[in-house]
Formats: C-alpha cells, sequence, structure tokens
C-alpha cells in the first residue's frame, strides 16, 4: 500500500508543473479572449484635448449722440418748482430717446452752474444773464457724458463762476471741455474718454472707452484765432477730432460766410467733422473736403417757446467703428481710453510717447430729431423730424457722403 502511494506521489511530481503550465495558459486565453471581444464591440473613446483661447480685442464701437444747447436756468427752473418733479423735471422724458441704445451722450450747456445765485426768470430775462442752479447737476449726470463750455453765457458769473462750474462737473463725474474765450488756447480740446463697446476673437462683447479729442469754439463776440483752430492739429495726428463750435447769427435759418468759412477751416485744421450751435435754430448741413458740417443743431433742453423753430432740434448720431485694426494697436488705445476721464490729462502726450498712430475709423450719421415745445423735451414726432431733415438738406449731404463717411 505504502509503495503504491509513493509511486503516485512521484508521479504527481512528474505532472505537477505541466499541469499548472496549462492552468497559466488556460487564464491567459481566456484574458486575452475577453479583452479581444470587448475591444471588438466597443469602440475606442478618443481623448479630447482642450485648447485654451486667449481672449483679445477685435473690434470697438461707441454709439454716440450729440445735443444742440441745454439750459435749465430761467422759466426751465420755474416750470420745474411747479411740476411736482422738482429738479428731475426737465430731463423727465429723456427715456424716450432710449438711452440705453447709446454709449454716450453729449451737449452744450449754455450757463454758468454756481451755488447761491438764483435770479428770477424776469431777472434774467430782463439782464440775460445766466446761471444754471446745481442742484440739477446729479439729475443731469444720468444722461449726459460730457458738455462743451464754449458759448457766450458760461462767463455769466466771472471767471470764478466758470472755475466752479467745472468743479461741479467734477464732482458729478461729467466731462467737460472748452472756454467761453476763444483766446484761452489751452482750454480749447480735451481728450474725452467715450463709453465703447469692445468685441473679442471669441464674441464676448464687454465696455471700454476710446479716447475721443473734443473740441470747443465760443465765436459768438470774436471769429476763432487762426491759433486756436489750429489747436486740432495736434490730435489730429491720433485720434478723432468732433468740433463743436458756438458761433453765427441767431434765430437764422442758414450760416453767413463768415461762419460757413470758419467751419471750413476747422476741416481744414484736421476736424473729423464740425457739429455746430447757438443760432437757436436748425440751419443747413454740408459736405466739405469729405466731411460733414452741421451748422447749427438748434435747442435741445431750453426754454424758448416761441414757435418751431425754437423748439425743435436735430441730435446727430454718430457711430464710430474700428473693425480692422492692428491687434496691439488696438489694446493699447483701448488701454489708454481707460484713463481720459480727467479734464487735462496725459492722453495726447502718452498717445504721442508710445508712438501710436490713428485708428481705422469709420462714421454713420443719423438724424434724432427732439422737440422741447410743451415745456419738456422729448423726441420728436413723425411731421417735426421731416422738418428738421428738410431744414438740414439732409438727403443731400448723405448722398455726397464718401467713406470713412456714411449716412442714413
Amino acid at each position: 500500500m505504502r509503495a503504491e502511494r509513493a509511486k503516485w506521489s512521484r508521479g504527481f511530481q512528474r505532472v505537477f508543473p505541466w499541469l499548472c503550465l496549462a492552468l497559466i495558459l488556460a487564464g491567459g486565453w481566456l484574458v486575452w479572449s475577453k479583452s479581444h471581444v470587448s475591444g471588438q464591440s466597443q469602440p475606442r473613446v478618443a481623448q479630447v484635448v482642450t485648447k485654451t483661447v486667449t481672449p483679445y480685442a477685435v473690434a470697438a464701437s461707441s454709439n454716440t449722440l450729440f445735443f444742440g444747447n441745454a439750459y435749465w436756468g430761467r422759466y426751465i427752473n420755474e416750470w420745474s418748482q411747479k411740476s411736482g418733479l422738482g429738479y428731475a423735471y426737465p430731463f423727465s422724458r429723456l427715456n424716450e430717446f432710449h438711452r440705453e441704445k447709446y454709449d454716450a451722450w453729449i451737449a452744450g450747456l449754455e450757463c454758468p452752474v454756481t451755488s447761491g445765485v438764483n435770479p428770477t426768470a424776469a431777472q434774467e430775462e430782463a439782464a440775460l444773464s445766466f446761471n444754471c442752479r446745481p442742484e440739477y447737476l446729479p439729475e443731469a449726470a444720468k444722461w449726459i457724458t460730457a458738455f462743451t463750455l464754449a458759448n457766450n453765457h458760461t462767463d455769466n458769473q466771472g471767471a470764478a463762476g466758470f472755475a466752479e462750474t467745472q468743479k461741479h462737473l467734477d464732482e458729478v463725474g461729467v466731462q467737460y471741455f472748452g472756454s467761453y474765450d476763444p483766446r484761452d488756447l489751452a482750454n480749447i480740446c480735451d481728450v474725452i474718454s467715450m463709453p465703447a463697446k469692445i468685441t473679442d476673437n471669441v464674441g464676448k462683447v464687454s465696455k471700454g472707452a476710446l479716447p475721443v479729442a473734443l473740441c470747443g469754439y465760443h465765436g459768438f463776440f470774436m471769429i476763432p484765432p487762426a491759433e486756436s483752430i489750429a489747436v486740432m492739429r495736434q490730435y489730429a495726428a491720433y485720434m478723432p477730432v468732433i468740433a463743436m463750435p458756438h458761433m453765427g447769427t441767431e434765430y437764422k435759418a442758414a450760416p453767413d460766410q463768415i461762419k460757413t468759412d470758419t467751419y471750413r477751416a476747422m476741416i481744414d485744421a484736421g476736424a473729423d467733422m464740425v457739429l455746430g450751435d447757438h443760432p437757436h435754430w436748425v440751419q443747413s448741413t454740408e459736405v466739405y473736403k469729405g466731411h460733414p458740417i452741421i451748422y447749427s443743431m438748434g435747442n435741445f433742453l431750453f426754454d424758448q417757446q416761441l414757435a418751431p423753430e425754437t423748439t425743435r432740434s436735430a441730435g446727430i448720431n454718430v457711430k464710430f467703428d474700428v473693425t480692422n485694426a492692428d491687434r496691439t494697436a488696438l489694446a493699447k488705445w483701448l488701454a489708454l481710453g481707460k484713463t481720459c476721464s480727467k479734464y487735462h490729462d496725459d492722453c495726447l502726450a502718452r498717445a504721442k510717447a508710445e508712438k501710436l498712430t490713428k485708428l481705422p475709423y469709420t462714421y454713420h450719421l443719423a438724424i434724432v430729431g427732439t422737440d422741447d415745445s410743451g415745456k419738456i423735451v422729448k423726441p420728436a414726432d413723425a411731421a417735426v423730424q421731416a422738418s428738421i431733415l428738410q431744414r438740414l438738406n439732409w438727403s443731400q449731404t448723405v448722398s455726397a457722403l464718401q467713406p470713412p463717411y456714411s449716412g442714413e
């Protein structure tokens, strides 16, 4: 019995290694078979490589609305105090212009803004010496981006009153430019931080600002001297320049030759366009050497209720577009634009120091009619709008525009 067991044990020892090898091979085959079948029945999952896209600006646009004379003294102040709306009254229907569609509003402020000077409407009417109460400014600041101060009334409270006006505008964050004295060369132009919409390479739109030079000229008592007009040349090589002169004979439908010659000289000095006011009436327009000239926009926010001539005005909608600029240059201009909101900042000097060149702007113009009859400014109805376009001879002017200008 023992011999048989010993024989069987020796036989098993000889077979055991081969049995283990067979089991290993069988297990390997089973694993390979399953993986092979699985590989045939299930597609391979491709690896997804995520690439980070760095956004950068590819286009910029500022949709801006320019208005004529604005003033809230004299009878407007009386109407406001009786309205129940107080200081908000003069601006209470501006929402009907859909401010949200525009990046900026620019207007002419035809009064100083000083504290403690509160003449009656009759006193202002008799003396034609104006003052606008500063309490209205927080309401105005909800709508207006910048005011031109170049006119024949911003000095009605003297040089100190003019300086106080600038101080009050600073307090509410409204930019300004121009002086009552056209010989004051340092205060003719200022670089404005013009709010804009910026589109990047992935289609995202964000808020930004473009540097634009706005130049105000008071020419009621004297023709702006040649050296003041020449101030625009230093800006024109770098950025858009908009001249906003205040001159000409009041209550006339067309400019005289002196005014025509002066506004054309502004184009010759580098202005991209001229947008005038002062006559209290809408006046004609023209294209001179390819550039648009609007001789008078008329009263925007005023108390002259005499006739439709003094209650209607032409808001000039200018859309500034940059679409084919060098990527690096556009980025530098947009960075600069954020810093140009202070009066007499160093934006022009920095543009020169950085050797920036003017971006390839295009300008699209349209007319937004306004009507302040009934003692409140509001959008013009169809009939008033048609009368404004006729006075402007707008269809002829638009047909004469050539790139980079267009109109409707």
